[in-house]
């Protein structure tokens, strides 16, 4: 287990699970300019390390974040965030790479703004049941800029996501899972454990066949599903000539375990 940490983002590896940890906490883990870079240092970290198969995202203290330390980031805003040389964009919408590999989020208390954000860029979300969203920057005169105006409607349906983007109210954790916004809701004492295994479970699958998926489902979701079938044959052949397929299909004969080396 080894373990690192910047002034703003914990990193610690688990076998092949990244715990990434906001860590803001006497700011209810609001975004700073630092907490941006950070985190996005840190994804791009998890992009290239190869022994981190999976990323699990949660925040040190009560609350998950309390979105965009306004007083902080509101001229950086204005001209634009852009990830740091070396980082990947956590939200997918702007300048830099995204991360090629799963990330699951795990949410306790406040998730706000570019909290919500930072969840519809994820590929699973779980949260506690004391959990609390909104996405208030209509109250204050702005739009949300993470990809919520890109994002939510096509996960929750139009009028669901206009209910709550257009008023700025907050919702709670059930509301949540019925938008579909998370996948699971616990008891905050379980929420972290229940997305290590998780991310355990995922990590344990072939890398090649998990980031194959990921990327396809992606493409389908971004640039449409004649896209993403235009690019299946190529894949599935790299796939089926890869020595982790070989190895499943020994592991399904033996009736065991694959172990899988991501080549």
């Amino acid at each position: 287990m080894n373990q690192a940490s910047s002034s703003r983002v914990s990193r610690e590896l688990r076998g092949h699970v990244l715990l990434l940890g906001l860590d803001r906490v006497a700011k209810r883990n609001a975004f700073d300019l630092d907490l941006l870079n950070d985190l996005s240092l840190a994804y791009g970290e998890f992009d290239r390390n190869e022994d981190a198969r999976v990323a699990v995202v949660f925040a040190h203290g009560d609350h998950f974040t309390a979105g965009l330390d306004l007083a902080n980031v509101s001229g950086v805003m204005a001209g634009g965030w852009q990830p740091p040389p070396g980082g990947c964009d956590p939200w997918g919408v702007f300048a830099g790479p995204r991360v090629t590999k799963p990330v699951i989020i795990a949410a306790q208390g406040y998730c706000l703004t570019i909290g919500i954000e930072l969840m519809l860029a994820a590929d699973i979300n779980l949260c506690a049941s004391n959990t609390r969203f909104a996405q208030m920057e209509v109250q204050r005169g702005i739009l949300p800029f993470g990809g919520a105006t890109l994002r939510f409607h096509q996960l929750a349906g139009w009028g669901n996501a206009m209910r709550w983007l257009l008023t700025g109210d907050e919702f709670d954790a059930h509301e949540a899972l019925r938008l579909g916004l998370v996948q699971e809701v616990m008891a905050s004492e379980d929420l972290l454990p229940r997305a290590i295994e998780l991310a355990s479970r995922i990590a344990r699958q072939a890398p090649l066949g998990v980031q194959a998926t990921l990327t396809s489902a992606r493409l389908a979701r971004m640039e449409g599903e004649t896209v993403a079938a235009a690019a299946l044959p190529a894949v599935v052949d790299q796939l089926l000539n890869s020595e982790d397929a070989k190895e499943g299909v020994r592991a399904m004969i033996e009736k065991r375990p694959g172990v899988f080396k991501g080549i």
